[in-house]
C-alpha cells in the first residue's frame, strides 16, 4: 500500500540519506515529507497527516513530549524511531509509543531498509479502525485545536478532563462519556491518559453534570475517577492553552486523590520547596531509624506530606524529597545487612517505583511507612540472631587457628571492633589474653590429634598453627606438664589399662 511518509531528523545528511534510501527501495512511495526540527515536524504532520513517521527521538524536548505522544496516539501512524543514545530509557520510550522499530545511530543502510519494508508491510495490513483514538471532529472543533495553538473563536468553551487510575480503561471511559446525556457538550476527545470534553460556556451546570457522570461511572465500573473542570472564559486564551492548564490541574490529583470534581478558572501555580533533606533533618532521620521509632516517623511523614494546603508544591519536587528520605532508609538497610535479602530488595524497588509513578501521594506515604515497619522487624530479628562479638571472635579463632599468622587484628576486623578494645573485651569476659585464648584452642586440638590419630608431632604442629615443631613441643609441655610424645604415650597406657580393667 502506498502511503505518505514523513522523515524528521536534525542532521541534513541523515535526513537526505534516509529519504534517498526510501526512494531507491522497492517500496511504492511518492509522497515523502521531511522536517529538520520538532516545530517543523508538527506543521508538516498537521498538513500531511502521514501514514508512516520516522523521527529522531533526540529532537523532542521534555516540554514537547506530551504533545508528540498525543499526536501519535490520536492519528496512529506507523512509527519508526532513531536515536544516538542506545539506552534503556530510549528503549522504554519506544515501547511506550508502540514504535515498530528503534534504530540506534550510526544507521546501517541494511537495517534502515529492513525497517522501511517492515513499515510498508504494516501499512498494507493496517485496519483504519485500529486503535481507539480516532480523530473526531465536532463541527469546527478537532484534535488539532487542543494540541496546537490556533487563533480562532473555538476557545469559547469550558473543558472537563476525566481520568481513571488505570490508563487501560480509557477506551471504556470514552465510550461511556459519549453515551452519557450531557447538556451543552460540543465534543468528546479520547487521549492516551484521559478523555477531554468541551462544553458551551453558558449555563448547563457543568460541575453538577460531571458529578452525576462520576457516580454513574463508578456504579457501572467500580473504578475511581478524577475530574477537572476549567471554567475560565478569557477570550484571549486559546483552546490549546485551556487544555494545557487543565492537564496541569489534573496533577492536583496527586494531593487530592480520586472520586472528586475539581473546578478552577485560572492556571494553577506550584510553590517551590527544597527537595533535599537539610543536615539537621538527615540527623533526625538517622536517629529515628536507629531507634526504630516508627511512631515518630509516621508523625514526620504525615505532617510533611499529608497535611499540605494550597498552594501545593510541585509534585516533581515532592517525589525528589521522598527519594532523599529513601536514601536514608537505604543506608539503614545496608547497616543492618538487609540489602542482602532479595525480599527486602524487591520491596525497596517497589517503594522506589511508587515514589516515582504513583498517582496519589497518600498511597506512596502509606506504602513507605509499611516498608519501614518491615525493615524494623527484619533488623530486630537480625540483631537477635547475631552472636556476641566475643562469641563471634572465638568462633572465628576456632575455625582459623591452623593459620600460623592469625593475629588479634584479623579477628578484631572480623567482628568490626578496634583491636585494643576487642583485646580488652576478651580479657574482661574470659579472663585470658588473646594469645592465651588462641593457644588454649590450639592445644585442645593438639590433644585431640595426639589421642585420636597416628600423625607425627611435626604434622600436628603444622595442623595447629605452629611452623616450628620444637616451639610447639615446648609450649605444649609448659601448659600440660608433659611433652606431646609423653602425653600420647600416657593416654595410650591409660586406655589400655582401662580396657584391661573392663
Amino acid at each position: 500500500m502506498e502511503g505518505k511518509w514523513l522523515i524528521a531528523d536534525r542532521d541534513l545528511n541523515e535526513r537526505e540519506g534516509l529519504k534517498w534510501l526510501l526512494k531507491t527501495s522497492s517500496i511504492p512511495v511518492t509522497n515523502i515529507g521531511v522536517a529538520s526540527n520538532y516545530r517543523e515536524f508538527v506543521v508538516r504532520f498537521e498538513q500531511e497527516r502521514p501514514d508512516v513517521v520516522l523521527i529522531e527521538l533526540d529532537m523532542i524536548s521534555k516540554e514537547d513530549w506530551s504533545t508528540f505522544r498525543d499526536l501519535i496516539h490520536i492519528y496512529n501512524p506507523v512509527l519508526l524511531l532513531t536515536s544516538a543514545e542506545g539506552t534503556f530509557e530510549k528503549a522504554r520510550l519506544a515501547i511506550d509509543m508502540q514504535a515498530l522499530d528503534l534504530m540506534i545511530k550510526p544507521l546501517a543502510p541494511t537495517k534502515v531498509t529492513s525497517a522501511f519494508h517492515k513499515a510498508s508491510r504494516k501499512l498494507g495490513t493496517k485496519n483504519p479502525a485500529d486503535g481507539i483514538l480516532i480523530p473526531n471532529t465536532y463541527k469546527d472543533i478537532s484534535y488539532e485545536a487542543l494540541f496546537i495553538s490556533q487563533s480562532s473563536n473555538s476557545a469559547n468553551f469550558h473543558i472537563a478532563a476525566f481520568q481513571t487510575e488505570s490508563n487501560g480503561k480509557i477506551k471504556s471511559l470514552h465510550s461511556f462519556l459519549k453515551e452519557f446525556p450531557f447538556k451543552g457538550v460540543q465534543g468528546i476527545f479520547a487521549i492516551d491518559d484521559m478523555v477531554v470534553s468541551l462544553f458551551k460556556e453558558t449555563g448547563h451546570h457543568l460541575t453538577e453534570q460531571c458529578q452525576k457522570a462520576m457516580r454513574k461511572w463508578e456504579e457501572e465500573f467500580s473504578d475511581p475517577l478524577a475530574i477537572v473542570v476549567h471554567k475560565g472564559n478569557s477570550a484571549e486564551m486559546s483552546l490549546n492553552q485551556k487544555y494545557l492548564q487543565t492537564r496541569k490541574m489534573l496533577d492536583f490529583t496527586y494531593y487530592k486523590g480520586y472520586r472528586q470534581v475539581v473546578e478552577f478558572e485560572q492556571s494553577p501555580e506550584w510553590i517551590h520547596i527544597d527537595p533535599f533533606l537539610a543536615p539537621p533533618e538527615q540527623r533526625v532521620w538517622v536517629d529515628m531509624l536507629t531507634n526504630a521509632d516508627l511512631e515518630k516517623i509516621k508523625k514526620w511523614l504525615y505532617e510533611e506530606f499529608l497535611q499540605l494546603q494550597e498552594p501545593f508544591p510541585d509534585p516533581g519536587l515532592v517525589r525528589i524529597q521522598l527519594t532523599s528520605i529513601l536514601a536514608q532508609v537505604r543506608r539503614f538497610m545496608k547497616t543492618n545487612n538487609l540489602d542482602e535479602s532479595q525480599n527486602y530488595e524487591l520491596e525497596y524497588r517497589y517503594i522506589f517505583n511508587s515514589i516515582l509513578y504513583d498517582k496519589v501521594l497518600y498511597r506512596t506515604v502509606q506504602n513507605f511507612i509499611l516498608f519501614i515497619q518491615k525493615l524494623f522487624i527484619g533488623a530486630a530479628n537480625s540483631t537477635r540472631h547475631k552472636q556476641d562479638p566475643i562469641e563471634r571472635g572465638i568462633s572465628f579463632m576456632e575455625t582459623h587457628f591452623s593459620n600460623s599468622s592469625l593475629r588479634l587484628e584479623d579477628v578484631a576486623l572480623y567482628v568490626d571492633r578496634n583491636p585494643s578494645y576487642f583485646s580488652h573485651m576478651i580479657n574482661t569476659k574470659t579472663g585470658s589474653s588473646f594469645t592465651e585464648l588462641l593457644t588454649a584452642i590450639r592445644m585442645k586440638e593438639a590433644k585431640r590429634l595426639l589421642i585420636e590419630t597416628n600423625k607425627s608431632i611435626n604434622e600436628i604442629s603444622n595442623l595447629t598453627g605452629y611452623q616450628n615443631s620444637n616451639y610447639f613441643s615446648r609450649m605444649f609441655k609448659e601448659l600440660t606438664g608433659t611433652s606431646p610424645r609423653e602425653f600420647r604415650m600416657n593416654k595410650v597406657k591409660m586406655f589400655k589399662s582401662e580396657k584391661e580393667t573392663d
